[in-house]
């Protein structure tokens, strides 16, 4: 069963984590991509994009950081999507979450709830 072993596994991140009389931390600050805000609207496609531009960004300063010795990394709040966007504009980089009482496992059926 998974549930137990990731448990454990997170037991003995946080054992091994409070064993430590210091740690290092890493702060990244990146400009990331956004949308013209003059244009209309993009696409949830091309919202994706935008998104995947800025974790790739992000996954390459969190390796670098870890492979430097960090322990903690810590990125902007708005680094992967949405800074300053208007209703109408960060549309297209919601996801719409279903009631939990919904039987439905996105893996399984990907398309049930698209927008």
């Amino acid at each position: 069963m998974l549930l137990p072993s990731l448990l454990i596994c997170v037991a003995c991140i946080i054992r091994f984590s409070y064993s430590l009389d210091t740690f290092v931390a890493a702060v990244y600050e990146h400009v990331p991509f956004f949308p013209d805000p003059s244009q209309a609207p993009v696409t949830q496609e091309e919202a994706l994009a935008l998104m995947n531009r800025n974790i790739d960004v992000l996954e390459r300063a969190v390796i670098t950081a870890a492979q430097k010795g960090a322990h903690i990394i810590v990125t902007p709040e708005y680094a992967i999507c949405c800074f300053d966007l208007s209703r109408e504009t960060v549309f297209p980089y919601l996801e719409d979450i279903p009631d939990p009482a919904v039987n439905w496992i996105p893996c399984n059926d990907p398309h049930r709830y698209i927008l």
